[in-house]
């Protein structure tokens, strides 16, 4: 089901036809995010900024509040994805900013979410060789070791919750 995740009504449908299809959700992976083109504060470009804010940050806050709903009826998982630039810090890095967002999110999710019996996993992987970048990067961490991650948090057994995975290149 396509959905834009910074439009709040978007999503709801998305996951009201997913609920309809499929009975329910078990699991959800906030992993939309976006960079930048121009870095720093003084010369970057504010609207730019607006867009970074709103698929990093809103996007994350949107999807958990369609998700989390039905997350609790099957005592699911809700993955976010963060990045090593939200755990350090990145001189003038606004992106790295939205991930630290997404960090502080991620941990005052996982004891909300465990009263009910629920998890909030934290998926913070180094360069990954995507598109995101204009130019490939194939010695990097590959999107099949992300998303090994993301199902290792999931599938983990119910006396397991895995708060956060940090991934780095080994290179």
């Amino acid at each position: 089901v396509r959905c834009d995740v910074t439009d709040l009504g978007s999503l709801e449908s998305a996951v009201a036809k997913t609920v309809e299809r499929f009975g329910g959700i078990d699991a959800a992976f906030a992993n939309a995010g976006r960079g930048l083109d121009a870095a720093g504060t003084v010369k970057g470009d504010p609207d730019a900024w607006r867009s970074l804010v709103d698929v990093n940050i809103m996007g994350v806050l949107y999807t958990a509040r369609v998700t989390l709903p039905e997350l609790e009826k099957t005592r699911g998982t809700l993955v976010l994805t963060g990045s090593a630039a939200g755990r350090t810090h990145i001189e003038g890095s606004i992106y790295g900013a939205t991930k630290w967002f997404v960090h502080g999110y991620a941990g005052n999710l996982a004891p909300q979410m465990r009263k009910w019996g629920g998890r909030c996993a934290l998926v913070a992987p180094g360069m990954v060789d995507t598109p995101f970048f204009d130019e490939p990067k194939p010695g990097k961490i590959q999107p099949a070791d992300v998303a090994a991650a993301v199902l290792h948090a999931i599938e983990a057994p119910p006396t397991v919750s895995v708060r956060e995975i940090a991934l780095m290149p080994n290179d």
